[in-house]
């Protein structure tokens, strides 16, 4: 029986337990998008994590619509980076690069006034804060549908963004295909209208994904290459009716390519950021890939702990616990309480709730 605690081969990463780092838009990047040093201490303090999943990290300016988010598409970027990537590994730990395109998420205050891109011209609910919009946030615009053009543009952007990734001493990169983003919004049926190759049936809005994937595999290898979905209920405004139908097949795919890992992030009914009567896949899902299978959302100690042991997963991912305690393993290992957040303080731009998080008081300290 397998512990959460014991370690796993995810692809080419030998992880010394089953906790990961779940991707945290955390923004103390620059204006430009270029990583800063404070990022190298946030991501050590956490580097006892079996893996780290990077900040979700954009492909292009088209693609990254978040303030102060960092990107992979410059070698300003890319250079940025490195030393972040190296003070994780000076800390003992693994890295992964979460790679990033926002589709209609993407505000036209970061694209000049331009439309963003999607699926289909259709828009996002809700509304984010943009660099010209004064600390108030701005409904989102209407999206265009991608051309086959942008399409070919798009998939150039992920693999350049995976040679980045790699120059800049990532360990891996992982694939966003989950909570409404580009991917997500190709995937389902309430935000892909399009009738050609890449809309219509499960098989066609699946294309982007395996041909972004084929790409980063290619540049990559199998086994530092990893994907996230979001495979159950509503997620920023993006939703599908049956998706057994889409992720299934999905799963068949890439039990072919036998990437490092797949991570499901599945809300139930009392989520704590967004929920479902829509239920998880996981059980089918696990039956077509035989790959390590990470689970996320809304897991403690004990649910995470029964989860791995019954087999339901091989690892779990964990996102806000990681905010407020830098050593969250240790903490779950010997069941030490954990520190709360502060959400006020989730996307400020210094150290304030960000690297001035204590970890756990040492009697040999």
């Amino acid at each position: 029986m397998a512990s959460l605690y014991d370690p796993i081969r995810l692809g080419a990463v030998e992880a010394p337990n089953r906790i990961l780092m779940s991707p945290l838009t955390r923004g103390r990047a620059t204006e430009g998008h270029v990583p800063t040093p404070i990022m190298g201490d946030y991501y050590a303090q956490r580097a006892g994590a079996g893996l780290i999943i990077s900040e979700a990290t954009g492909i292009s300016r088209e693609g990254l619509g978040w303030a102060y988010a960092p990107g992979l598409w410059t070698d300003e970027q890319v250079e940025g980076w490195k030393p972040v990537v190296e003070r994780v590994h000076q800390a003992g730990g693994r890295i992964f690069a979460q790679l990033w395109h926002m589709g209609r998420l993407v505000h036209p205050d970061f694209l000049g006034g331009a439309a963003p891109l999607s699926s289909s011209a259709t828009t996002a609910p809700g509304s984010v804060r943009t660099y010209l919009s004064n600390g108030e946030k701005k409904p989102y615009g209407e999206a265009r549908a991608a051309t086959l053009d942008d399409i070919k543009r798009v998939l150039d952007d992920y693999e350049h963004a995976t040679r980045g990734a790699l120059a800049a001493g990532f360990d891996g990169v992982q694939l966003h295909a989950a909570n409404g983003y580009l991917i997500d919004e190709f995937l389902r049926d309430n935000s892909n209208f399009r009738d050609d190759d890449y809309g219509g049936s499960p098989e066609n809005r699946g294309r982007l994904l395996r041909e972004a994937m084929d790409r980063i595999v290619e540049v990559a290898g199998a086994d530092r290459a990893a994907v996230r979905f979001s495979p159950n209920g509503d997620t920023q405004g993006v939703i599908d009716s049956n998706p057994e139908a889409v992720f299934l097949p999905i799963a068949d795919y890439l039990e072919s390519k036998k990437i490092a890992f797949v991570e499901l992030r599945e809300p139930g009914p009392d989520g704590t950021f967004g929920s479902t009567t829509q239920p998880a896949i996981s059980p089918a899902f696990r039956q077509r890939w035989t790959g390590p299978l990470i689970l996320n959302q809304d897991y403690d100690k004990a649910s995470a702990e029964a989860a791995v042991a019954e087999g339901r997963a091989d690892g779990i991912a964990f996102g806000r616990p990681f905010i407020s305690n830098p050593d969250l393993v240790e903490r779950l290992r010997t069941g030490a309480p954990l520190a709360k957040d502060d959400m006020a303080t989730w996307y400020s731009r210094g150290p304030e709730g960000y690297t001035d998080y204590p970890a756990l008081a040492r009697e040999d300290a």
